[in-house]
């Protein structure tokens, strides 16, 4: 691992973060607040990981606003933002209750304490903060081995909290561990306690608890814009090729969306992008929706465990 551009990528998504909750206001056009991220990743130096979410009430995940995108803000907004180094990421995300709306307002609060504890799980349990003579620690009600930590523990830590406020985590959405050029890679992080004893070791890992008044599932709705190249293999058009070998070279195997492309390519994009789907050379993300339709919020920091410690390479200071 490059652990300056994985702290130099947290401290761009820091940044970004605090510029964000300085301009997003309920009304916003999603378009301006999703640009004005990115623009300001690549102004501090980094580039963006995948395009800026901006999922709305039961929307989860998987919204990106596209190139002639109209919707404005509203509701229970989550923004979702990652940052990379040289493929080296930071994966942040935080909700914003924009119609001064009670129980939105709870549900931000219980996915922002699961996050909190489960990270303050971690770093007692492998080790940092604690003080426990005994060998283990007592984080919100639960008791974790000093020295090593199953990944359905922090599920089970994330679940325990969002219930004990009255709501549901969604529990086929997970955290994840991150490697170079790899968003999504290796160990899951749960959002439940599933029963998967998998040890947490030394690497780069995503939390992020969703919590919903709804079902505590998601399914696959409409196409989100969003991709992600899996094969370079040859394809016939050669408006196809031509995007084709600009994924290649300037995403590799991170997300990105169409609105990216048809600011670089024009309406013609969308044509290649269709091709090169059918050609099997992309996968294209679907939106991810609450099944009862409830709201859902989502906190999320990405964390750095090494020889050094842990560092939570995105929290603001």
């Amino acid at each position: 691992m490059n652990k300056q551009s994985i702290l130099k990528a947290g401290q761009i998504s820091q940044e970004v973060k605090k510029y964000a909750k300085s301009f997003i206001k309920k009304d916003t056009p999603l378009l301006e607040i999703a640009e004005k991220i990115e623009d300001k990743i690549i102004e501090l130096g980094g580039k963006p990981a995948f395009p800026t979410n901006t999922s709305i009430n039961e929307v989860a995940a998987h919204y990106t606003p596209s190139h002639d995108d109209e919707t404005k803000a509203h509701g229970l907004l989550k923004i979702d933002l990652g940052v990379h180094i040289d493929g080296w990421i930071a994966d942040t995300a935080f909700s914003l209750d924009l119609e001064n709306s009670e129980e939105n307002k709870k549900l931000i609060e219980a996915s922002k304490s699961a996050l909190d504890n489960a990270i303050k799980l971690i770093k007692n349990s492998l080790g940092e903060n604690a003080n426990n003579k005994n060998g283990s620690v007592e984080v919100v009600g639960m008791v974790a081995d000093k020295g090593s930590l199953m990944t359905n523990q922090i599920g089970k830590i994330i679940q325990e909290t969002i219930e004990s406020k009255g709501f549901s985590p969604i529990n086929n959405l997970s955290g994840h561990e991150m490697k170079q050029y790899d968003l999504h890679a290796g160990l899951n992080i749960p959002n439940i306690d599933n029963n998967k004893k998998m040890i947490l070791s030394k690497g780069l890992y995503a939390i992020e608890p969703f919590a919903t008044n709804g079902s505590g599932r998601v399914y696959e709705g409409k196409s989100s814009g969003i991709y992600m190249l899996l094969d370079t293999k040859n394809i016939r058009s050669s408006i196809a090729r031509e995007i084709l070998k600009f994924i290649e070279e300037e995403y590799s195997t991170l997300p990105f969306c169409s609105r990216w492309l048809v600011k670089k390519f024009g309406a013609k994009a969308l044509f290649g992008l269709r091709q090169l789907e059918e050609n099997g050379n992309l996968h294209h993300f679907p939106q991810l929706i609450d099944s009862g339709k409830g709201k859902v919020a989502q906190s999320e920091n990405t964390i750095l465990i090494d020889d050094e410690g842990i560092k939570v390479t995105t929290e603001e200071d």
